[in-house]
């Protein structure tokens, strides 16, 4: 899939974190290189997956596009506006039509305010009157979202997980965003209702056009929701495709080894290889030279440990596979999740 015009265009985006050391006067000694140079884009009413190990940069990666952070070096590109360090004053204009729906719901909400306070409070803070006015407004967003609108003066205590999430995805949409970064909005929640809040976000984006960057673990929900994956790696993106060819034919060992880890009924007659890894990821701070995989590749060489492999084109047919790799895995490789 080639985006000619995108929505979203990040270019080496970076985030080092300092680590602070010395006495008496404390200096910067080191960096935590949480995200190291991420390239990706996002069309309008696309959905991104960014999927990867815990600590790889992924909600980093999120809180940088909506501008929670301020990157250390590369380029955020919105809807043709560098915003990659604009001020706040320069944000305003901007961040309607970018919002976050955050991973922990009993965290992201302000337990002291009722939930019509809550979703309201984006129309509060831009001024914005809509016809029929706030509360009209917001109680249409609460039945948007599977709640009962007369839910409006209940407090967030009063909530179950799963209704506490919708709150905070009616409180996304208040201001009729393009993008909305959903930071893992279903790991929190029991398994039970996760099904529900994925199928809910998959209707709004289909019925409202929004495009998501859907930052998950969890390799199945991802492969529901998202039109697009993107694999990170201690910082770095290692293989973008769409879907069905990421799923079908992963051409990164970091890939492979991932969607072999995903729980399946076995078909005795085809048993699926299962890949273990040795060794544990690197630390973020002193990161392998070359390949950041090569520790715990099976397919490492010297090259490995000399060449940075760049993201670059590894299919034949047009569709944008992009892999990070001095040697990907061939295309017959099929994994089922």
């Amino acid at each position: 899939m080639t985006i000619t015009d995108p929505l979203l265009h990040v270019s080496g985006l970076t985030k080092h974190f300092p680590i602070r050391g010395g006495f008496p006067v404390k200096r910067t000694v080191g960096a935590v290189r949480a995200v190291d140079g991420l390239d990706f884009q996002v069309a309008e009413g696309e959905s991104l997956g960014l999927v990867g190990e815990s600590g790889c940069g992924k909600s980093t990666t999120g809180r940088l596009i909506t501008r929670l952070l301020e990157p250390t070096a590369g380029r955020i590109t919105y809807a043709g506006r560098d915003i990659t360090h604009a001020s706040r004053r320069q944000l305003a204009a901007v961040r309607p039509e970018i919002q976050m729906i955050f991973q922990d719901p009993y965290s992201s909400l302000n337990p002291r305010q009722t939930i019509g306070r809550i979703v309201a409070a984006p129309m509060e803070i831009h001024g914005i009157n809509p016809a029929g006015g706030r509360e009209r407004k917001v109680r249409e967003l609460l039945e948007t979202v599977g709640l009962n609108p007369e839910h409006y003066n209940r407090f967030p205590h009063e909530f179950s997980g799963g209704q506490r999430q919708r709150i905070g995805v009616a409180r996304a949409l208040t201001l009729s965003p393009k993008l909305i970064v959903a930071d893992e909005p279903v790991s929190a929640l029991d398994v039970s209702i996760q099904a529900q809040v994925v199928n809910l976000l998959q209707t709004l984006q289909k019925d409202l056009g929004i495009a998501f960057l859907f930052i998950a673990h969890d390799l199945a929900v991802v492969r529901h929701f998202s039109q697009r994956v993107a694999v990170m790696y201690l910082g770095r993106i290692v293989e973008i495709a769409n879907r069905s060819d990421l799923y079908e034919n992963p051409r990164h060992p970091y890939t492979r080894a991932l969607l072999s880890a995903v729980p399946e009924v076995t078909d005795h007659a085809r048993p699926r290889e299962r890949i273990l890894l040795t060794g544990d990821v690197p630390s973020p701070i002193d990161p392998p030279s070359g390949c950041r995989f090569r520790t715990r590749c099976w397919k490492a060489t010297d090259q490995c440990a000399t060449e940075t492999p760049p993201l670059t084109r590894i299919d034949g047919n047009g569709t944008g596979h992009l892999a990070a790799c001095h040697h990907p895995e061939t295309a017959r490789t099929t994994v089922a999740v």
